[in-house]
């Protein structure tokens, strides 16, 4: 038996047991199958026309313009899923303009992995931003409160060096009472990204997508601690060996103050 074949054995059970966890228990009753694509295609010209208009007032003025009923939260699902702003045409995000100005930004999130006997792990990953330096991981099994949060970002850090900001998502995990507390111990400020923009928050969400691609998919692990060493092997060959585009060809770990780009 190849490696590739038990790799794809293991993604397949992987993909079963969310398909049998998370799919619908009975045969849903026909429906409304959402917006039409005229609907969707008047949504996002109206959008591309006006871009400081919201999703409240888009919903007002297709209702005005069409005589349509439309809820703003379709809206909002349209705009996310086929709305596609130019690039640079919106200007610089705070996350941006905050990382030219502090070399101090770090980002913060957290991601799941499936084990080789299909237990669910999760993995919080810290990054520079301004450096795309990958400055450690974290990983806890089983549900992720306030005080386990907390451990693990003590954990994933481990240096005596700590940024100014820390951007964060959205999740309900950050407004645990722990984890603002221990970010007023270590004097860190928190920086929110906008909701529901993934754009907003694009370093650590391509970072994770590259930890997937190049090692976790290829990967089988057993426990918490093997994953975690398995995870730093990675964070080694990251910071070390592997180049970066956006850092002009230099390595993540290269030093010195030219590594900083314009983000």
């Amino acid at each position: 038996m190849k490696p590739a074949t038990l790799l794809h054995f293991h993604q397949m059970l992987v993909k079963q047991k969310y398909r049998l966890l998370f799919s619908p228990k009975q045969i849903c009753r026909p429906g409304p199958k959402g917006p039409t694509k005229a609907l969707i295609e008047a949504v996002v010209e109206m959008k591309r026309r006006n871009r400081t208009w919201g999703y409240k007032r888009i919903a007002q003025q297709i209702a005005l313009a069409f005589g349509v009923d439309i809820d703003k939260d379709v809206v909002r699902r349209i705009l996310t899923i086929h709305f596609h702003p130019e690039t640079g045409s919106g200007g610089p995000s705070w996350l941006s303009f905050i990382g030219q100005a502090k070399d101090s930004l770090w980002s913060l999130d957290l991601f799941r992995c499936e084990s080789a006997i299909l237990q669910s792990y999760w993995v919080l990953v810290a990054m520079d931003q301004c450096k795309r330096r990958i400055v450690g991981f974290a990983v806890h099994r089983g549900v992720v409160d306030g005080l386990a949060l907390c451990r693990m970002f003590n954990r994933a850090i481990h240096t005596p060096a700590l940024p100014k900001y820390l951007s964060s998502d959205h999740d309900p995990l950050y407004l645990f009472y722990q984890w603002q507390a221990n970010l007023r111990v270590l004097e860190i400020q928190e920086v929110k990204t906008v909701p529901y923009v993934p754009l907003s928050h694009p370093f650590v969400e391509r970072l994770i997508g590259t930890i997937r691609r190049e090692y976790v998919d290829h990967t089988l692990f057993w426990t918490a601690t093997d994953l975690e060493n398995k995870l730093r092997l990675f964070q080694g060959y990251f910071n070390r060996q592997r180049v970066h585009s956006r850092l002009r060809g230099r390595l993540p770990d290269s030093g010195g103050r030219d590594d900083a780009i314009k983000l």
